[in-house]
């Protein structure tokens, strides 16, 4: 991952309907770029089989004012939905450096619901921004829980206070970092909320949220010079409180104050 995925993270947002774009086409071209930059980004489980298809907007359930839509289909296999979290989390940054608008949009669908023999997942809205200024200005004022309500333990400046930005359906966040020198992520659910989404899919949108997150993770950890070795599992969509969905072992920090234990 390179450092134009980390500068698009202070500039992405979600546009939840695409209103005054000027109509300026994205061309075959761009359209191009995009399948091939997917073809080039890094799975996190590079087993799992995936692929995007765009059409037009008008052939989905999608009604929000973009152009067309990315379907992102997948393997069903066990972490595939935290694997088209990670590659699509990818995509998204990848658009806005495009300046390309996008919006994950969950509830949307196709009559294309199986592509070479893989399942769809979820799709993207997308439409051309012409005025770069619609992109976002200011990220902290974004709508975000407290790095405090997110992550236990000692604190990593410019992981910490950025990986909570990370986008996830109906905001919801579910997600809950230990640092007991290793970092634990867990996909976290708080007894007795789920906010609008029905419940029985929350487990499955959460686990989509939580590739996102871990991409996130990633993104900053390397730009800010972070060696780390990672470790998956298994989350099989149950609705427990605390869920673990991966681990990391921090090599250094790359800074001299040991906020982060070497391992």
């Amino acid at each position: 991952m390179n450092d134009i995925l980390y500068e698009m993270i202070f500039r992405r947002k979600s546009f939840h309907i695409f209103r005054n774009t000027d109509n300026v086409p994205i061309s075959k071209d761009e359209l191009d770029d995009i399948r091939n930059a997917y073809s080039g980004f890094i799975p996190l489980i590079p087993k799992i089989r995936t692929a995007i298809r765009i059409v037009p907007e008008k052939e989905t359930t999608c009604r929000r004012g973009g152009e067309y839509c990315i379907l992102l289909y997948s393997e069903k296999k066990d972490g595939y939905l935290q694997n088209i979290g990670y590659l699509g989390e990818q995509l998204d940054l990848y658009l806005v450096s495009r300046n390309i608008g996008t919006l994950w949009f969950g509830i949307g669908r196709t009559e294309e619901a199986s592509f070479e023999g893989m399942e769809y997942v979820i799709m993207f809205s997308i439409r051309k921004i012409s005025d770069s200024s619609r992109f976002r200005k200011d990220m902290f004022r974004s709508k975000r829980k407290d790095i405090g309500e997110i992550w236990e333990g000692e604190q990593i400046p410019g992981v910490s206070d950025i990986v909570r930005f990370a986008p996830s359906a109906c905001n919801s966040q579910p997600w809950l970092i230990k640092n007991d020198g290793d970092l634990l992520v867990y996909r976290y659910r708080k007894p007795g909320r789920r906010g609008i989404m029905p419940k029985a899919l929350v487990p499955f949108y959460n686990r989509i949220d939580i590739g996102i997150f871990i991409c996130f993770m990633d993104i900053c950890l390397e730009h800010n010079g972070i060696e780390f070795e990672k470790t998956l599992y298994s989350d099989k969509g149950g609705d427990d409180e605390f869920v673990l969905n991966a681990g990391y072992r921090l090599a250094h920090n790359g800074a001299d104050n040991g906020r982060v234990p070497c391992l």
